[in-house]
């Protein structure tokens, strides 16, 4: 045990010698990102626009010494420019009471739905009713892991609402067949559009 202990020792002090040119960059690098984090963590309790005005200065220093972040200088790069495609909506959970800052739960509750998909239908992959149904199917999944419906529920259903829905998916469920027909035979489906356009109107 105790030659293995030695044995480890060595092998770390050798990689942290053989990597000590690197840290300096790290080091920079990591601060920048921490910093950033700490002002979107906003422990202050900051408005919206003095968060944005706090993450702007940072952003902006940091596009200023990005050489400094040596051979770290294009990953510092991929940060600002994601940073800057993802400030249009960063920060509305600081202006928006109760609105979680990230999509965590969403995704969580997505990739739940689809766990119980496969194992009702047995399928590693999601079948094409989770596409073309998606909208109704998701929010009866959710609806009824809050608690048990009965028909008094659907009683009380907006009628019109309900035939909008439909309408809606049966759009969607046209458009699916619609392609379907065109990758299984795409000269017979173009023909029978050209067919379709060519044709003479009907008389008033």
């Amino acid at each position: 045990m105790t030659r293995l202990l030695r044995r480890l020792r060595r092998l770390i002090a050798d990689a942290l010698d053989r990597t000590r040119d690197l840290w300096p960059d790290i080091r920079r690098a990591y601060a920048w990102v921490h910093g950033a984090a700490r002002i979107l963590n906003n422990v202050a309790g900051l408005d919206a626009a003095a968060v944005a005005r706090r993450l702007a200065g940072l952003v902006a220093a940091i596009g200023r010494h990005r050489a400094k972040a040596g051979t770290l200088a294009g990953a510092v790069d991929h940060f600002l420019k994601v940073t800057r495609s993802y400030r249009p909506g960063l920060f509305h959970g600081y202006a928006v009471a109760d609105l979680p800052r990230t999509n965590n739960g969403l995704e969580q509750l997505f990739g739940s739905y689809r766990r119980h998909e496969r194992r009702a239908t047995g399928r590693k992959a999601n079948g094409s009713a989770a596409v073309l149904r998606g909208p109704v199917r998701l929010l009866a999944g959710l609806a009824t892991r809050l608690r048990r419906r009965d028909a008094g529920d659907l009683a009380g259903a907006d009628r019109a609402r309900w035939r909008e829905v439909r309408a809606s998916l049966e759009r969607r469920r046209h458009a699916r067949v619609l392609r379907a027909r065109f990758r299984r035979d795409p000269a017979a489906y173009l023909s029978r559009l050209e067919q379709l356009l060519c044709q003479p109107a009907l008389p008033a």
